[in-house]
């Protein structure tokens, strides 16, 4: 299967680019997948600071090896629409996988830039390649006063109309049950899919306890700051937590955003002498690991959110305790992915400061907390993320196939006729809940499981054979059918997956 992923991608500092990073790394795992990046162009990038202040220039920056990366358009540029296609076009892949954010292709100083950037899948689905977005975040759940927008009517009105352009892709998922339900009733979407967000490892390593509170009790702050996430509350609550935990040490790490540049070097400079406080910059892929294990907590320090979390994400699969502020989409992400986190008020450092201390004076509750964590963090690895995605991908190149080799309506009826027998049947019924349903946009209407596990015929576990396609026996005479047929892919029957409604 050819793949191509649009995204920003390392050296890039830009959004995103760690998790288009990590997806790029379990995909290059499959022998199955041919993968091409489609790149933002490096530039400089005065946002993204080292722990001296030194920001990443474009003439140094190197790219990853092993990875084929096509640099093919640029951030806040019209152009990038074009150049993808023409790329695309060249490509000639299965499968184009954007990794978005509204901001992914230039920010709300830019808005055409970025009205342009984000109209890219519709333009892609119409040159007729299968066109796959996982959205992180919708406009509805953007705090735009958080996000230092101004104009926020116009905003919101251009933001509807480049949610109603992204949603003419084949399919769309995004990481919170809230999202999907808010696109759904909203845009009377019905290609959104529930995938969830994962964890950056294949095969997670447990928690190391010697590197923790040996002899400092870390708490580490990582993002890109400046925005909805910032620093200031943190920064009130800390010396209340030394007066408690004199071994306590906060390490501040990650970029400003990129509509930020310096916020963190303010933060810094502010701070009185003496503070055990380490203010690191951005840090490489590479030293991630060590960061997240010798950390006691993980704290989330927003003022509002607009999705998941992916350090939430490391700090399970690392197993490391969680605070974060009192927001719906944390409290969300919580319930819905198992994660043990303590929330403290929005805005109220002493607040904060009393989870810290809870937690930091309780190596129990720190023990109990990293190990919930990390079993959380083994059901959702990389690895099972990108086998469903692929999963997905796979399915609709098989119905392409098939309508590709010319399928008669006779053969469509029979597939039709498969479809009611399964929703009729109570034995035959898809294991995941089919929210509504799913077309690719063409002129076929079958219903399909979003997850990959398609029906359970048969109580057996025979595989189904996907082959030429063959007539399944008529159940109305009660017989069972032994197999669906379709081109390319052989899967397990009953597969089941995570129980979240149409997840990926």
């Amino acid at each position: 299967m050819r793949i191509c992923l649009v995204a920003t991608f390392p050296p890039s500092g830009r959004q995103l680019n760690e998790y288009a990073f990590h997806l790029a790394r379990e995909l290059q795992r499959n022998p199955d997948v041919e993968l091409t990046i489609l790149a933002d162009e490096l530039t400089d990038y005065d946002f993204a600071t080292d722990e001296n202040g030194n920001s990443a220039k474009a003439d140094q920056l190197k790219e990853l090896p092993g990875f084929n990366v096509i640099r093919c358009w640029k951030f806040a540029s019209l152009s990038t629409p074009v150049r993808l296609l023409k790329t695309i076009r060249q490509l000639k892949p299965d499968v184009v996988w954007y990794n978005s954010v509204f901001s992914s292709f230039a920010t709300p100083r830019n808005p055409f830039a970025a009205f342009a950037g984000l109209s890219a899948p519709a333009l892609t689905r119409a040159a007729g390649f299968f066109t796959h977005i996982t959205l992180h975040h919708i406009i509805e759940n953007v705090d735009f006063s958080a996000a230092g927008v101004r104009q926020a009517k116009l905003f919101k009105m251009g933001s509807n109309l480049a949610t109603m352009a992204l949603l003419k892709a084949h399919s769309v998922s995004v990481l919170l049950p809230n999202f999907r339900s808010t696109l759904i009733a909203k845009y009377s979407a019905r290609n959104v899919l529930l995938g969830p967000h994962g964890t950056f490892a294949s095969i997670p390593c447990p928690p190391d306890y010697t590197k923790r509170g040996n002899p400092e009790l870390r708490i580490l702050a990582i993002g890109h700051w400046g925005t909805y996430k910032r620093l200031e509350t943190l920064m009130e609550a800390f010396p209340t937590v030394l007066k408690q935990v004199p071994n306590a040490r906060l390490i501040v790490a990650g970029a400003n955003h990129h509509t930020k540049a310096g916020y963190w070097e303010s933060i810094r400079d502010a701070q009185p002498e003496g503070l055990p406080i380490e203010f690191r910059g951005y840090v490489p892929e590479e030293a991630i690991p060590e960061l997240f294990q010798s950390t006691s907590i993980l704290v989330l320090p927003y003022d509002s959110a607009t999705g998941s979390s992916g350090p939430a994400h490391q700090a399970c699969e690392y197993g490391v305790p969680i605070v974060c502020a009192d927001i719906d989409d944390f409290h969300e992400m919580a319930t819905d992915e198992d994660m043990a986190i303590r929330f403290y008020e929005k805005g109220n450092s002493d607040d904060l400061a009393a989870q810290f201390i809870d937690i930091l004076k309780s190596p129990e509750l720190q023990r109990k907390m990293a190990e919930h964590n990390f079993a959380a963090g083994v059901e959702m690895t990389i690895t099972t993320v990108v086998k469903n995605y692929l999963r997905w991908f796979e399915l609709h190149k098989c119905k392409r196939e098939m309508r590709n080799a010319g399928a008669v309506p006779g053969f469509r009826r029979i597939w039709l006729r498969v479809q009611r027998a399964i929703e009729a049947t109570p034995e035959w019924r898809l294991q995941t809940a089919l929210p509504a349903q799913q077309t690719d946009g063409m002129d076929d209407q079958l219903r399909i499981a979003p997850a990959g596990n398609y029906a359970h015929i048969d109580n057996t576990a025979d595989p189904f054979a996907w082959s030429q396609c063959n007539a399944p026996k008529d159940h109305s005479n009660g017989d069972r059918i032994s197999a669906i047929q379709c081109p390319t892919s052989t899967y397990e029957a009953g597969l089941e997956l995570p129980n979240q409604e149409s997840a990926l």
